[in-house]
């Protein structure tokens, strides 16, 4: 076992500087957890289930550091060992956002050509494992390591590993709201793991200065800390897209956004699709914009409506709404507000449509205004807030629609399960409304959901269908009248106790890959990797 020497006694009798390595790594610690979900969200969502992997994971790697530098410490108490594990740890944070995006994307074919069931489960667990469990394996040596180092006689080791233990939890706690309050908005998830990575390197670069030793240590680990940096700050989320109008991030989401020269999209995920469209010849969407137009038709009289949107995203449906309901008073809820800020930018949303920045459930709370129709367009993927997917919360919307109003729930992803959660959520509906019918968008995975209490409200579709102006609308309605299929309700309810809609949601997403991609594993199976390049 060898003994500090005199350096190294000077910088250990200094237990401030044990203490701020303890503050810092607690801080990057929590960083890197939160930044883990950002770097995931886009690829996999980010829902509870992906929190739940990504704590599960981070635990696991802290709980073995802990395990492992305790024993290490009690071997070898040397402080080079901890900080120069700290380099590999700062070097590796550094090159997550550009390794890490190629490994999940990898991991992702690899699985949609093995896996058939729990894919998103499958795919986010192995993505954290070979991302993240060795670098926080790393950092959660740093808490066993410094308490060998600064505890040197019994009659103060409570107040020293006390006084250790509320610097890693204060540095957690300031880890938790920094990333996500300040560096995430501001500069983005990558630049993030850049500036927790960075300070961990300079924390130990300062330790080996100190002691006069390790300097080719250091010098290869700046060196490769500062390639690793470049390439992630020039690595977008979705690297191979070359022609992206807008690539950003804000509190809440990805943000996407791709132009030509006949429409604008807005995505918040790489890999599941459009949340928002602009068409700028003013035409009809070819979305489930489209079969909600229907709404305001099944209304008694269409002047001087009053339209809600709940999930407002860049205005597509309010947009739309204006073009053919020119009367109609229109307001949105998003809770993002940086895609409202989108929306007027590049979207066309017009300007005297207000929209609150607000949770859409807790803006119901808060207002004793009713409305003609109120369209719930907050599902995401599989991201399903279940505060808004429950009896209770569909009970608001009722209570806030007057007589005869009509309600609109756009379920965008479709499954023939009869026990999938689309059946969850109109059965939930339909336990509320007395009247309930769904259209399956042609061509997509949406289903339209309208729900009232006029039993009227078919009759007057058909009956406003025939007297508009417009052929376009016309026919888009006959269309919807066409698909429109009444709901039998059944007992699957959710409810604000019990709405599992993260696992319903990844039973349908699992039947949507498999659907979508038995055509590539065919190919794979017949030609290999060969027939899929080509």
């Amino acid at each position: 076992m060898s003994k500090p020497g005199q350096a190294q006694q000077r910088i250990l009798t200094k237990k401030w500087y044990l203490y701020l390595t303890e503050f810092f790594a607690g801080m990057s610690v929590m960083a890197v957890e939160l930044g883990a979900s950002r770097l995931l969200a886009p690829y996999f969502s980010s829902s509870q289930i992906v929190w739940t992997i990504i704590i599960g994971t981070i635990m696991i790697a802290m709980a073995l550091g802990n395990v492992w530098g305790g024993r290490s410490a009690d071997r070898n108490p040397n402080p080079d060992k901890l900080y120069g594990r700290m380099l590999i740890a700062a070097v590796w944070i550094a090159a997550i956002p550009f390794i890490g995006k190629m490994v999940i994307l990898g991991i992702s074919a690899l699985l949609v050509m093995t896996v058939n069931t729990n894919f998103l489960i499958w795919a986010a667990f192995l993505s954290c494992m070979i991302v993240f469990v060795y670098p926080l394996f790393l950092l959660g040596t740093v808490t066993p390591s410094l308490v060998k180092f600064s505890v040197s006689s019994l009659d103060d080791s409570g107040k020293t590993v006390g006084t250790l233990g509320a610097a890693n939890t204060i540095g957690s706690i300031i880890g938790t709201f920094i990333p996500t309050f300040v560096s995430i908005p501001a500069v983005g998830t990558a630049a993030t793991f850049v500036i927790f990575s960075g300070i961990l390197l300079l924390l130990s670069a300062v330790y080996f200065i100190s002691v006069r030793r390790g300097a080719l240590k250091v010098i290869i680990s700046v060196i490769l800390f500062a390639g690793c940096s470049a390439a992630a700050l020039s690595f977008g989320f979705a690297f191979w897209e070359k022609h992206l109008t807008l690539e950003d991030e804000s509190v809440y989401n990805y943000l996407q956004v791709q132009e030509d020269d006949s429409r604008v999209i807005l995505s918040t995920n790489v890999l599941f699709g459009v949340q928002s469209v602009y068409i700028k010849n003013d035409t009809l969407t070819g979305m489930y914009y489209d079969y909600a137009l229907a709404a305001p038709m099944m209304l008694e009289q269409q002047e001087q409506t009053d339209l809600l949107v709940l999930g407002m995203g860049t205005g597509t449906y309010a947009t739309q709404c204006r073009r053919y309901y020119r009367d109609m008073h229109i307001e949105g809820v998003e809770i993002d507000g940086k895609i409202t800020d989108l929306a007027h930018e590049y979207f066309a949303l017009p300007d005297d449509i207000p929209v609150t920045t607000y949770d859409g459930r807790a803006f119901l709370g808060g207002t004793d205004k009713k409305y003609d129709i109120i369209m719930v367009d907050a599902y995401q993927d599989i991201t399903i807030p279940f505060q808004m997917s429950s009896r209770e919360f569909f009970t608001t919307v009722r209570s806030h629609l007057k007589e005869n109003g009509v309600m609109i729930v756009n379920m965008n992803m479709i499954s023939q399960d009869e026990n999938g959660i689309n059946a969850y959520l109109a059965d939930t509906i339909a336990s509320v409304f007395g009247n309930v019918y769904t259209a399956d968008v042609k061509g997509a995975t949406n289903r339209e959901l309208f729900a009232s209490d006029n039993p009227a409200m078919i009759e007057n579709l058909r009956k406003h269908t025939q007297e508009t102006d417009s052929q376009e609308l016309a026919e888009m309605m006959q269309e919807v009248q066409a698909r429109l299929v009444p709901y039998s309700a059944g007992n699957r309810i959710l409810t604000d106790d019990k709405a599992p809609v993260e696992l319903l949601g990844m039973q349908t997403i699992d039947a949507m890959i498999s659907r979508e991609l038995d055509y590539y594993r065919d190919k794979f199976e017949k030609e290999g990797i060969k027939g899929l390049i080509g």
